[in-house]
């Protein structure tokens, strides 16, 4: 029996990714070609796991091994069980078990150098300069991840992250980022974090106030989101040095559609918008300030297989918005069904610095 982390890190790695890849490439049609592609990458970290010890009472290190090594073993179990099932429902809740991981591995960032490693983009992780100044600890309410009023069972809140790394002597973009329909913003902070971390970026995640329609963005109806929003940029920007030039407000599928809806209109506080696998309807420019409309920097994502919203809806809004006025960057993915592409984030960031 042992305590080493490194028996544990690379099939815990291995799994995470996994994870991730059924994520990418969930498809109602082809979860179950997806399942028998990945294989049983699990078997090896539960070997690894029954191997590894602790204490009666295990430091930091094994606690956080711990239970992110759980938390990706239950998440296979869940799938392979929604798999047998046929429930796409539990596929989903399956899946919410990754973030709930990362979470747990990501305070051993500062501390041990292959968890550090992982939560960096792969085009840094030979780069020993960007290595060492990444390990850099959080400063207790200034840098690292944070979470206001942000339980999984509120509404209204957010998460945050700030770069180990972030000094107030510069300019820092802000980039607030909407979870879908069903989300939570403290989830989706996992799906933005490592390239914040990697290329210097604020993140902030709201978790939607809630509405007729359940636990999603205000489509319709009364809208408590767009004044949310409004307070929240305002508390970061008063806190941390934000670049007044690059805010940038995304989301995906409700989340996305959602951009329109809030930050098309003359107050929005956002300098750019970037919806991914959301929907469109002209209506939303009708009701939109024409004036904020004119240069406005959009970046538009679908998934030629999207099947909730079809890729025609962005092809519409890609036209619309440029004959309204607005500057917009538009990528369709060709494998992409309706999830979220996270390798979309640094093309996004580079949109956003440029």
């Amino acid at each position: 029996m042992t305590s080493d982390p490194a028996l544990i890190l690379p099939p815990l790695f291995a799994c995470l990714e996994t994870l991730s890849l059924i994520a990418r490439h969930l498809d109602p049609e082809s979860f179950a070609e997806v399942m028998s592609a990945v294989g049983a990458p699990d078997a090896r970290l539960r070997a690894a796991r029954s191997q590894f010890s602790e204490a009666e009472a295990p430091d930091a290190v094994g606690g956080a091994l711990l239970l992110s090594s759980g938390e990706a073993l239950a998440a296979f179990n869940e799938l392979r069980a929604a798999l047998d099932g046929g429930d796409i429902r539990a596929v989903f809740k399956a899946l919410r078990r990754t973030p709930r991981a990362l979470e747990a591995l990501y305070p051993l960032a500062a501390a041990v150098p292959a968890v550090n490693s992982y939560f960096l983009d792969a085009s840094l992780r030979s780069n020993s300069e960007a290595l060492a100044r990444s390990m850099t600890a959080a400063r207790e309410e200034e840098t690292g991840v944070m979470h206001v009023a942000n339980e999984a069972r509120t509404r209204g809140g957010y998460s945050l992250y700030v770069p180990e790394t972030y000094t107030p002597e510069r300019h820092w973009p802000l980039v607030v980022a909407l979870h879908g329909g069903s989300g939570h913003g403290r989830s989706f902070l996992w799906s933005w974090l490592r390239d914040a971390r990697s290329f210097g970026a604020i993140l902030v995640t709201p978790t939607s106030s809630g509405n007729s329609l359940g636990s999603t963005w205000a489509l319709m109806g009364d809208d408590n989101d767009t004044p949310n929003l409004a307070r929240i940029v305002a508390h970061v920007r008063e806190r941390w040095n934000i670049d007044p030039q690059r805010i940038l407000l995304t989301g995906m599928s409700d989340g996305g559609t959602f951009c329109y809806v809030s930050a098309l209109e003359s107050a929005s506080p956002f300098t750019h918008i970037a919806p991914v696998s959301a929907t469109f309807h002209p209506m939303l420019l009708s009701m939109a300030d024409a004036d904020r409309l004119q240069g406005l920097p959009v970046y538009l994502v679908h998934g030629r297989l999207d099947w909730m919203f079809a890729v025609d809806v962005a092809r519409q809004a890609k036209a619309a918005l440029s004959a309204a006025g607005a500057n917009v960057t538009y990528t369709e993915i060709d494998d992409l069904s309706h999830t979220y592409p996270r390798e979309i984030n640094a093309p996004m960031l580079e949109w956003l610095k440029g």
